[in-house]
């Protein structure tokens, strides 16, 4: 993933902190049009190569992003129904990010500029593409659709900005207060970087604690900036890669601030596998794939989620909750005996279920999972 102090980086969505591909040119050929793409958590983006033409290259990127609807993009209002984001020194010929903005002997003057539609407006979008090609509304059942956060409100540019603290932060996610929480993070983002080093925590409980709590800050802040987020999960994934530093909390925080908003953050959903093999963080990767799953289970079962099916039958029965657990949110059949099998196992377990301790049974977890995959079914036949 790109890093903006190399001298040449491929090009990152400033939303979810992802490479972009390089834009092409459309299909369909347009008066003005430049090369456009889109990157996984639903932004648009276009490339204006000399940097001279951005404000011909915003209009084309929001109209894009309207699905091509003049009208409603006139409509919109910037941040309350759409974000904006743009990437300078973008080299169109190697699509590299050349910091130096000169590239053998070449200026290098590009702009990538990006655009990305809230919640209400990109499903405003859809029902408009829908309705224009007359599709049928019963093409779209079992398509999953996550409920984003409402995005925060716009808080009045002329206040007096609150400075973040260590012992404030500790404070008020002990307290759970995270409304308290994402104000503090909207004035000082350095609340952010507060509550990661509150991961570091021995105790299970109070690290899956934590780990949710940042998860739901995440989410709500995510609405209104959702780069620092972004720059949160690229630190996240450094600490859990770096041999030298225990990566307690980390897989954990991971995992719920996908959950939070995987319409922006879903891409990293499936760089959560790289930890289930081994056994210091295989738990906390697996609660959290089975968080995502609650959300949006089409995320991973577009993975390689079979590779997990051996964990039914993991000697650690924490690892067989888990399995079973997320299984259950992902309706895998393909694991369907392997789950029933276990509804005669009554070993104790305990789960965490929004930050806390859920006491429950690996049979217990196995009828459960077994009712939500087999859901449904009786009333098709």
């Amino acid at each position: 993933m790109g890093s903006k102090g190399d001298a040449k980086v491929k090009p990152w969505c400033p939303f979810c902190g992802m490479d972009v591909g390089r834009p092409t040119d459309g299909v369909q050929r347009k008066m003005r049009e430049f090369p456009m793409g889109h990157c996984e958590c639903g932004a648009v983006y276009v490339s204006d190569a000399t940097g001279h033409n951005v404000g011909a290259a915003m209009v084309e990127c929001l109209v894009t992003a309207c699905g091509d609807h003049w009208d409603l993009a006139w409509e919109l209002i910037p941040e309350d129904d759409y974000l904006t984001g743009r990437i300078e020194d973008y080299d169109e010929v190697t699509h590299r990010v050349v910091a130096k903005r000169n590239l053998d002997g070449r200026a290098v003057r590009g702009v990538l500029y990006f655009v990305r539609l809230h919640r209400e407006m990109n499903e405003l979008v859809q029902r408009l593409q829908r309705k224009q090609e007359q599709d049928d509304p019963g093409s779209l059942v079992g398509e999953v659709q996550a409920v984003s956060p409402l995005v925060e409100p716009k808080r009045d540019p002329k206040r007096q900005r609150k400075r973040a603290d260590k012992r404030q932060v500790q404070q008020l996610a002990h307290s759970g207060d995270i409304d308290a929480l994402v104000d503090l993070c909207l004035d000082d983002r350095r609340t952010l970087r507060f509550l990661q080093r509150l991961l570091y925590e021995p105790d299970t409980a109070a690290r899956y604690r934590i780990a949710w709590i940042l998860g739901e800050v995440c989410g709500r802040v995510a609405t209104r900036e959702p780069g620092p987020v972004a720059d949160l999960l690229h630190r996240l994934f450094e600490a859990c890669a770096d041999s030298a530093a225990s990566s307690w909390g980390m897989v954990e925080a991971i995992g719920a601030i996908i959950a939070a908003r995987p319409d922006i953050y879903g891409a990293f959903a499936r760089h959560l596998f790289n930890y289930v093999g081994d056994p210091g963080t295989r738990e906390a990767a697996l609660w959290g794939l089975g968080e995502i799953a609650a959300t949006r289970p089409d995320l991973i079962r577009k993975t390689p989620f079979y590779v997990l099916i051996p964990g039914l039958n993991d000697e650690n029965a924490v690892l067989r909750g888990l399995t079973l657990q997320l299984f259950g949110r992902i309706k895998a059949k393909e694991a369907g005996f392997q789950i029933m099998a276990l509804q005669s196992d009554t070993t104790p377990v305990c789960v965490y279920q929004q930050g806390a301790p859920h006491h429950t049974t690996v049979a217990e977890l196995s009828m459960l999972a077994s009712r939500a995959i087999h859901k449904g079914e009786d009333n098709r036949e």
